[in-house]
């Protein structure tokens, strides 16, 4: 089976290391928070990713809706025997060889509404005039050409970089969402793609991308590495941070050579419970997967093996299975992931060293009306 330069090949449960260890019922809660935004998604026509969800998938999440609305409550052994009955797995294969996964998360940071004399950096909300050129899913996948730009009277065009709007190319319009003392961390906040914010209250609210200037994402630590700064061994998040907060008026053009910029909404309502990944699903800490959706549709399980993994789960191996709900700008291939870990420092620091070959074996759904197991809706029907 195909799909996209890669070979899915079917393999047994069996085949899975760590698969009956898993806890089943984290993977199923990780699960259904997908389900009714791929069908609510489905429904309005709103794309998904370039790989779409199969009909198969969609009515594997109406039946695991439906059976939360019974009133029972899901076990994990319940939880095990649903996904081996209904879906099977594919070992997959592709041109690279071999997978790669890093990590993310949510920061917790200090922030102010208003600007003052502590609080001087701003976050902006999305402007009126930027425009989406592909939609927001695929921002991974097609990550390497302009997502976005700004519409103007007499057409498109790129939008300031990220070493404009810092030097105050969007000043003025009333568009500061809210103040932080500290540029590098600004930075790393939209890498990451949402954040927590402590106001001087004590009050925490939840902010979440809301789009960018369009601009490819770029790699200021790959630049450090080329430049000698930093070996591959020596680089992680926390590295990064420290050598670029240690000295401002150095870290500021390296952190221009990145000149996408990324914009923020405030979360609010059921939304602010959790941080958000496409489509608004709920992203759940060590079971949300930010994936390639060239290759993979949104609300995937997919099962991550990666035996040198071993800081995230009590110096076990990484085996467990996992679910599609996010994308990103340096999420590129077909066995290419990165993990959600949750929100606050030591979620950080689990995500800042996490560098590691990993395994993925894709869970496709079992297309009982037709006896098969089908990878996307080749059939072009609307479902």
């Amino acid at each position: 089976m195909t799909t996209t330069a890669i070979t899915l090949e079917p393999v047994p449960y069996a085949a899975l290391s760590g698969w009956a260890d898993d806890d089943h019922l984290a993977a199923w809660d990780a699960f259904l928070a997908s389900c009714q935004p791929i069908l609510d998604a489905a429904q309005s026509g709103t794309k998904s990713g370039v790989q779409k969800p199969s009909l198969a998938l969609l009515d594997t999440c109406q039946l695991a809706l439906l059976s939360t609305q019974a009133g029972k409550p899901q076990t994990r052994a319940g939880a095990k025997a649903f996904f081996e009955r209904f879906f099977q797995p594919h070992s997959v294969a592709h041109a690279a060889g071999t997978g790669l996964l890093t990590g993310y998360y949510e920061p917790l940071v200090k922030g102010s509404r208003v600007r003052d004399a502590h609080y001087q950096t701003p976050v902006y909300k999305r402007p009126i005039d930027l425009v989406n050129l592909v939609p927001e899913s695929e921002r991974g996948a097609k990550g390497s050409v302009f997502t976005h730009m700004r519409q103007t009277g007499k057409g498109l065009v790129a939008y300031p970089t990220r070493a404009e709007i810092e030097q105050g190319a969007l000043a003025g319009q009333g568009l500061e969402l809210m103040y932080f003392s500290d540029p590098v961390e600004v930075f790393f906040m939209q890498i990451q793609g949402s954040a927590r914010i402590e106001l001087p209250t004590g009050e925490k609210v939840r902010i979440s991308y809301d789009g960018k200037n369009g601009y490819p994402y770029t790699s200021i630590g790959r630049h450090l590495i080329d430049d000698g700064a930093f070996t591959s061994e020596s680089m992680s998040l926390q590295g990064l941070k420290r050598w670029l907060k240690a000295d401002r008026k150095r870290a500021e053009p390296v952190m221009w050579k990145n000149q996408s910029y990324v914009f923020f909404r405030e979360l609010a309502g059921s939304q602010a419970e959790s941080a958000m990944g496409v489509l608004h699903i709920s992203l759940q800490p060590g079971r949300s997967l930010a994936v390639d959706t060239a290759f993979h549709a949104i609300g995937t399980p997919i099962y991550v093996s990666s035996p040198t993994l071993t800081h995230a789960v009590k110096g076990k191996a990484f085996n467990r299975l996992m679910v599609a709900q996010d994308v990103g700008s340096a999420i590129k291939g077909a066995e290419r992931g990165d993990i959600y870990f949750g929100s606050g420092d030591q979620a950080g620091r689990t995500a800042g060293i996490t560098k590691h070959p990993g395994k993925f074996y894709v869970l496709v759904a079992r297309d009982f009306a037709n006896g098969q197991t089908v990878v996307g809706d080749t059939t072009g029907r609307a479902p």
